[in-house]
């Protein structure tokens, strides 16, 4: 049988450029980050900005947000993914490409559309003031923040859904349902557990982005305090680099561990269902 491996200098040649990335752009800075937030005693001060209660408020409130994100975006694409890898209908590529549509868009549009929809002159207010008087405005609020990180994690967990929905054994649930169980139960013992390895690794990944996401939030920044947000204002109007430096490792590192985890159990996912 021939050795089809690479020579060894030719093994390097294809490894150096990526790896060169990586140190540049990934480990230099986290080095870099790690020793100005350390400011010459790292444990008296990574103490001090965990037991800041405002920090760590940020923190819980931007966790939160991310995992109801997620949570969310998983319920809808679940249903809309299914629905559009199945189902043929008029319409249907052009309903597929309005969905996929806001992967266009950075975060400040997003942001801009939020405000249009439930700003203070927004489509949302206008109509409530004409129906009940009252105007409502949630563009500024963690509400609005909500809504637009939904808007852009959508299209990215309903292409993952889509994607895993096609490898589907189909005579599986043919069996299932042959045998009387119920189209709920089919979901539940059959469809959710095959695409539950696609669907950890699309949440760990939505999660992720909405922990770290700025441009929306930057946007709508008016009564909304994420940790991005807070690691902006220390570095900007604060001027307090070794808070911000510490406060994106943190951030940093509450993102890596979902990320792990997520892999753990996407790999125990797909070692029960083989």
């Amino acid at each position: 049988m021939n050795d089809i491996t690479f020579p060894l200098r030719w093994r390097i040649a294809l490894i150096a450029p990526a790896l060169a990335v990586f140190i540049a752009f990934w480990l230099l800075p986290m080095t870099a980050l790690v020793q100005v937030s350390a400011d010459g005693h790292l444990l008296k001060t990574y103490g001090a900005m965990l037991a800041n209660a405002r920090y760590m408020k940020s923190l819980f409130a931007t966790v939160m947000l991310s995992a109801a994100v997620t949570a969310t975006t998983l319920a809808l694409s679940v249903i809309s993914g299914l629905l559009l890898a199945r189902r043929e209908f008029p319409g249907k590529r052009t309903l597929l490409a309005l969905l996929t549509f806001p992967l266009a868009f950075p975060g400040v549009v997003v942001g801009f559309m939020v405000i249009m929809l439930a700003g203070r002159q927004g489509l949302i207010g206008a109509l409530s003031l004409k129906l009940t008087g009252d105007k409502w405005v949630f563009a500024y609020s963690m509400t609005g923040l909500f809504i637009g990180y939904l808007y852009f994690s959508i299209p990215r967990v309903i292409v993952t859904v889509m994607a895993s929905a096609t490898k589907l054994d189909a005579s599986l649930e043919e069996a299932a349902r042959s045998l009387g169980a119920s189209p709920w139960r089919i979901m539940r013992d059959i469809v959710l557990p095959a695409l539950s390895p696609g669907l950890i690794a699309a949440g760990a990944v939505c999660f992720a982005t909405a922990m770290g996401a700025f441009g929306t939030a930057f946007t709508l920044a008016t009564d909304i305090d994420v940790l991005p947000m807070t690691i902006y204002t220390e570095f900007t109007l604060n001027a307090n680099m070794v808070t911000a430096a510490g406060l994106s490792i943190v951030l940093g590192i509450v993102t890596w561990i979902v990320l792990y985890v997520a892999r753990s159990v996407s790999g125990s996912a797909v070692a029960a269902t083989a």
